[in-house]
């Protein structure tokens, strides 16, 4: 008999192949599906996402149980969101969250319940090598998921499967439409992990981070108009700014270039192509690589500094512990501090870190 693989199934199409795929391989197939939020969100609906997937497992013909992670969530996730904000910076939790919830929590429990590994609908692929694993890109660039799961370690690649990584996502709907799966067509989720899309983030973001006004300026040192608190704000942010004209010598849209905490002064500047918006290199912190050790080398690497980035060319200049400051071939569209920037050897995802300045 092949060994029991538990699936992380969501309501959509990507877990449900994968448990699809997995059961017409042969293996034992159990999935469960995670509630990890108790807050309320008008756009994520988990109790329809639950009957999604037990229309699924029915349909394919495997058992589904339900358990609820919204602790783990609540303090290893979300209160780093929340604080990091706070500080004028921009998390990314949805990378925090696979490590501490999908590929720890979950990978725990699956244990367990008694499962020998677990399987999840993420676009990336895992590659034995030697006595070590590798982390790949996924075959279909522009669902490529690796960005977000460089915290992973060894143990967790080890005991997980990526079933779809090596297939387009086209053909992930091609495979639920023919197999009669009910979500074949359903909309990919967005927005914050376990949350969901909020339509109005500076207003869900007010639910948690008091207000702090402060003056919004030019580049140039012109007051244009009060910001309702840095923590709202973010690097090449370009909407909601509320400056409109008489300000500027054209019609170019404004984006935010700086946020100065020191003066709580949100520093702007307009048109895209402004330098101020632009840099070539960074320093980054909290380091971590998946195979347990920094890379042997430290040129001729890419790395991105946000999801559905384009790989670009970059140098480690210098690495120290869990710190190193990396030069870009070409200056970089709003680096922000608090966001991931991870680094890759052509399909291989070696690891990441957190952007901490930039110049």
């Amino acid at each position: 008999m092949n060994e029991p693989i538990i699936v992380g199934i969501s309501g959509g199409v990507d877990s449900s192949v994968t448990a699809l795929r997995l059961k017409e391989e042969g293996f034992d197939v159990e999935c469960v599906f995670m509630k990890n939020w108790e807050g309320e969100s008008d756009q994520c609906d988990a109790e329809q996402d639950y009957k999604d997937a037990l229309s699924v497992c029915n349909s394919i013909g495997v058992p589904l149980r339900s358990t609820n992670f919204s602790n783990e969530y609540w303090k290893n996730v979300f209160k780093n969101f929340i604080d990091e904000y706070s500080k004028g910076r921009t998390p990314n939790p949805d990378i925090l969250c696979n490590k501490e919830v999908k590929f720890k929590a979950f990978l725990n429990y699956a244990k367990d319940i008694g499962g020998a590994k677990i399987a999840t609908g993420h676009y990336a692929r895992i590659k034995e090598s030697g006595h070590s694993y590798q982390l790949l890109k996924g075959v279909d660039d522009d669902k490529d998921q690796s960005y977000f799961l460089y915290l992973l370690n060894q143990e967790m690649l080890s005991n997980s499967l990526f079933p779809i990584g090596g297939i387009e996502k086209q053909e992930v709907r091609k495979i639920a439409k023919k197999n009669g799966l009910l979500n074949h067509a359903k909309k990919d989720s967005t927005g914050i992990c376990f949350i969901g899309e909020q339509k109005f983030f500076k207003e869900f973001l007010k639910k948690y981070i008091p207000k702090h006004p402060g003056t919004i300026k030019s580049v140039d040192g012109e007051i244009c108009g009060e910001h309702e608190g840095l923590s709202y704000y973010t690097i090449g942010q370009r909407k909601g700014l509320g400056v409109g004209g008489g300000f500027g010598n054209n019609d170019d849209p404004w984006y935010v270039s700086e946020k100065d905490l020191s003066s709580n002064t949100l520093i702007i500047s307009q048109g895209s192509n402004h330098p101020s918006l632009y840099h070539k290199n960074l320093s980054a912190d909290s380091l971590h690589w998946i195979s347990g050790y920094a890379p042997s080398k430290n040129d001729n690497l890419s790395a991105k500094i946000r999801y559905r980035q384009k790989d670009q060319t970059c140098t480690i200049t210098s690495l120290s512990g869990e710190s190193c400051n990396v030069q870009f071939m070409i200056p970089q569209f709003a680096v922000t501090p608090g966001q991931s920037i991870v680094f890759y050897d052509g399909e291989i995802c070696l690891g990441g870190g957190i952007i901490n300045n930039r110049s």
